[in-house]
């Protein structure tokens, strides 16, 4: 069985393809930056096959999956992991560029990769289909705009999956984490401004990325006859509660 877990060279991706590789599987690791996945490789061993891939690029997923070696070929599990947010600008302010790269990464990335790998599951009458989303994708902050919505797709994405594979064998989980440090999150978000990624994680007890993994290690290995539609998860010094009150507004 292979697994295969698209934004692997940093954050959630790398510590995903890591718990996996530890607990036995066969993992390839999909990402645009060759360097660090090769870094990876050299860590992890023969168990982990480096696969060189832009998800916002339809002919570099083409080719990149008609690559993978046939003894990898069987996907077994995929991870929808590639993902970013860029800017917190208020919606009449932001950089519609950011909007686009974030939908075409986001969205219209993750439903590509879907696209070409869920025929052979279906054909196999087995898989597991785990999409990363957000805590943005249903609870709105300022500045989130486009990124939330593009988390509220992968929710929903994920779960018109698994109605269309009703009668399959084949699982979906959207699994959707809140406050996560130790990733390249905020660095891309915040285009490397060390004082704003700072003020995001100071004196805050966060997810890390291995809480993610182990997560998703978990979902994997749950019984075949269950499937978890939607897991969210937050630290627990974050919380969803209370709505925001402008007092005096005229």
């Amino acid at each position: 069985m292979t697994i295969l877990v698209t934004g692997a060279s940093a954050g959630f991706g790398a510590s995903i393809s890591r718990t996996l590789v530890k607990a036995g599987y066969q993992v390839i690791g999909a990402a645009r930056r060759q360097d660090k996945l090769q870094h990876l490789s050299q860590e992890l061993g023969a168990a982990f096959l480096p696969l060189e891939m832009d998800v916002t690029d339809t002919n570099s997923v083409d080719q990149a999956l008609a690559s993978i070696p046939e003894q990898w070929a069987q996907i077994d599990l995929l991870v929808n992991n590639a993902g970013l947010a860029l800017g917190m600008e208020v919606a009449q302010e932001a950089n519609f560029a950011d909007w686009e790269r974030m939908i075409h990464t986001n969205v219209l990335g993750l439903t590509y990769v879907t696209r070409k790998i869920l025929p052979q599951m279906v054909q196999n009458n087995k898989g597991y289909i785990i999409n990363l989303g957000s805590t943005a994708g249903s609870w709105p902050y300022k500045g989130g705009n486009v990124y939330g919505a593009t988390k509220a797709f992968v929710r929903q994405f994920s779960l018109n999956l698994r109605t269309d594979l009703v009668g399959t064998r084949i699982r979906v989980t959207n699994v959707a984490p809140g406050l996560c440090g130790d990733t390249e999150f905020s660095n891309v978000r915040f285009r490397g401004d060390e004082d704003r990624v700072q003020a995001v994680y100071e004196n805050i007890s966060y997810l890390k990325p291995e809480d993610i993994a182990n997560t998703i290690l978990w979902l994997y290995q749950t019984p075949a006859h269950v499937n978890v539609n939607h897991i969210e998860i937050m630290p627990v010094s974050q919380t969803f509660a209370g709505l925001s009150v402008t007092r005096d507004l005229a």
